[in-house]
């Protein structure tokens, strides 16, 4: 492939098997990058991978769950064996929840943060050792609108995304004060047509009220300035902004793809 804006660069995405994680795993190949797409399916991001390798990108897989530190010891030994080097990681990795306050369990929204809140922790912490071996590099943690605005039934996604926004601005003040080279920004998408909606309860009851995926999403975008949802590729875009050099000057910042849904 032609040098393109991360040519050379070494990428690790999480939660690349579908959705915002396979596009941004595609498009940093498609612009030069070497990705390892990981996912807790592992035949996913395998496939993903080879989606890659077929249209002459590199990449490899592995399977990843983010909530286990082991987990992440592994997959960084991996990146490092092979390539001596991680100059971008994406974490994009998330679970999806829906259910009010008081029908919530513990082990529930124990689950959601482990995922998305812990997962963006190990991974930063991770990708920070890795990256001070070489001067520096860029971390994208995915948050969400859900972090920003309080929606019924979202208190454990929204907790673990407003969470994520903080933490990144924390991460970031502290690899500029120690002169790392890492950036660490966040990317905050509203509606995204990803297939995290299709578990949950409420989708499902859109598409048979209205007749299929697509006219259930606009049934959820009509209350929206808009009226329409992003696709992954407009996520997967600004992320490849905040990997290459163009956004080197960049850290601690929050960019915000709302399409409208954010008030």
């Amino acid at each position: 492939m032609s040098a393109g804006r991360v040519h050379a660069k070494i990428a690790l995405v999480t939660g690349a098997g579908s959705g915002i994680g396979r596009a941004t795993a595609i498009l940093l190949a498609q612009e030069g990058a070497t990705v390892l797409v990981t996912d807790i399916n592992a035949q996913a991001a395998e496939h993903v991978a080879s989606e890659i390798r077929n249209g002459d990108g590199q990449a490899g897989s592995m399977r990843l769950d983010v909530a286990d530190e082991p987990a992440w010891v592994a997959v960084m030994d991996t990146i490092l064996t092979r390539h001596q080097r991680l100059d971008v990681l994406v974490n994009n990795a998330g679970v999806s929840f829906a259910k009010p306050v008081a029908e919530t369990t513990l082990e529930e929204w124990r689950r959601v943060l482990g995922v998305n809140l812990d997962g963006v922790f190990l991974g930063t912490k991770h990708a920070i050792a890795a990256m001070r071996r070489v001067g520096g590099g860029s971390i994208i943690n995915v948050a969400s609108a859900s972090g920003i605005n309080a929606y019924p039934e979202a208190s454990a996604y929204g907790a673990s995304k407003a969470a994520v926004r903080h933490f990144s601005k924390v991460a970031a003040i502290e690899c500029a004060d120690a002169k790392t080279g890492i950036r660490v920004n966040v990317v905050t998408p509203g509606g995204v047509k990803t297939p995290m909606w299709e578990s949950m309860d409420f989708f499902r009851d859109l598409v048979a009220e209205h007749g299929g995926r697509e006219q259930a999403f606009a049934a959820m975008a009509g209350a929206s300035p808009s009226h329409q949802f992003s696709s992954p590729e407009d996520i997967a875009r600004t992320i490849l902004y905040l990997a290459s050099d163009e956004s080197a000057h960049l850290t601690g910042l929050e960019l915000v793809i709302a399409q409208g849904h954010v008030g």
